[in-house]
């Protein structure tokens, strides 16, 4: 079956474009934006499923101690430049440089008209992947940027005034991970196991960015640390001459909260030819992605609901605190300092299962009361 996109010498293989290379029902590819000041937080998603026949997506907002979600789900379309289901739209204004994303869900009371603007080169991470015995389970790749916000927004009936400063990151995503319904498999009685660090910080001069997937003992099994220059007028998105994306040697050391798997406050620090230089991190407010979808007890990723399905939620923030799988994967927007920096951004965080060194050893006890320390060296 034929789109638009099928005119332009794009193509990967003899398929046309609307069809994925392989017919894993996981195949999935992925829209994620966030933006953020030190006191409010939004962010969208928007996800394609083409073995599945899904289109889902969200936008969600932490303000004034709520977090409120709109949902939407249906059947995906042929056309892949149908970036659109129910309230819910983004529009590739000008590939991974402006994007606009537009949210009409006044019933749930989410209304934006919000436009992001790259700033910085885009970062492609390295591929993740990951097999369970001989299934592979996560084969990824991620690109991503780090940019500001300009528009309107519009939370419970009231404009939400958004100051010159809304900074935020643009995540890209495709490949395989688990999404929906699962496949049937052969049990196993290990208990899951998965830890995952990304930390995107916008400072006025550029940004930083590192990502960590650990195994249980501590062991990193994919692992990025990059240094984002500003981009100049006229550079390609990529980055011009002298503006590339440069990587580096990073580790993080990560406190936790007692009772929680949830940051206290973190260093990264960054290996420079110069020396060994440190990222202070203090979470300000922290968003639980369930309002994205991700770990959502009715609406994560690739669940079919019927041709279209549009709901809504609000939460205190409180009410949001404990253990619970829908629960501990978060975003905490940080304040960074870094030599006389003082930048702004978010430290992710997903911790399922054991983990040695943060004293985890069940599927989701919380760290000890006297708070565990934790310190990998990414290399």
């Amino acid at each position: 079956m034929l789109i638009p996109f099928d005119d332009y010498p794009i193509h990967q293989t003899a398929l046309p474009l609307a069809h994925t290379a392989g017919g894993h029902p996981n195949h999935y590819d992925r829209f994620w934006f966030n933006g953020y000041t030190e006191d409010l937080y939004f962010a969208v998603a928007l996800g394609i499923y083409p073995n599945r026949g899904v289109i889902d997506a969200a936008f969600s907002v932490v303000h004034d101690g709520v977090q409120r979600s709109v949902f939407a789900s249906g059947r995906a379309p042929i056309d892949r430049t149908v970036t659109r289901v129910g309230p819910i739209g983004i529009e590739l204004v000008e590939p991974m440089r402006v994007n606009r994303v537009r949210v009409h869900a006044p019933e749930h009371g989410l209304v934006a008209d919000l436009e992001f603007t790259t700033r910085t080169p885009v970062c492609e991470e390295p591929r993740q992947t990951r097999w369970s015995g001989t299934q592979l389970t996560m084969d990824v790749t991620r690109a991503t940027a780090l940019g500001g916000w300009t528009g309107r927004l519009e939370v419970a009936g009231h404009q939400v005034p958004l100051p010159p400063r809304v900074w935020g990151t643009k995540d890209r995503s495709w490949g395989l991970r688990p999404v929906g319904d699962p496949t049937p498999t052969a049990p196993d009685n290990a208990v899951p196991q998965l830890f995952f660090l990304w930390a995107p910080l916008n400072f006025a001069d550029g940004g930083l960015h590192f990502m960590v997937f650990e195994d249980g003992q501590g062991r990193p099994w994919a692992q990025s640390g990059s240094l984002l220059p500003l981009l100049g007028e006229g550079d390609p998105v990529t980055g011009g001459p002298g503006r590339e994306v440069q990587h580096v040697e990073m580790a993080h050391r990560l406190r936790w909260m007692p009772g929680s798997r949830r940051s206290a406050g973190a260093e990264l620090s960054i290996r420079l030819p110069g020396g060994t230089e440190v990222v202070e991190l203090e979470p300000l407010l922290t968003f639980r992605m369930r309002g994205a979808g991700y770990l959502h007890p009715t609406y994560s990723h690739g669940r079919w609901h019927g041709e279209l399905v549009v709901d809504g939620e609000q939460h205190g923030v409180e009410e949001l605190d404990g253990l619970a799988l829908d629960r501990v994967h978060v975003q905490q927007v940080v304040r960074a300092r870094w030599r006389d920096r003082v930048g702004l951004g978010v430290l992710e965080q997903l911790v399922i299962g054991p983990h040695a060194p943060s004293g985890f050893a069940a599927l989701l006890d919380g760290a000890p009361q006297q708070g565990a320390v934790e310190t990998t060296h990414a290399t």
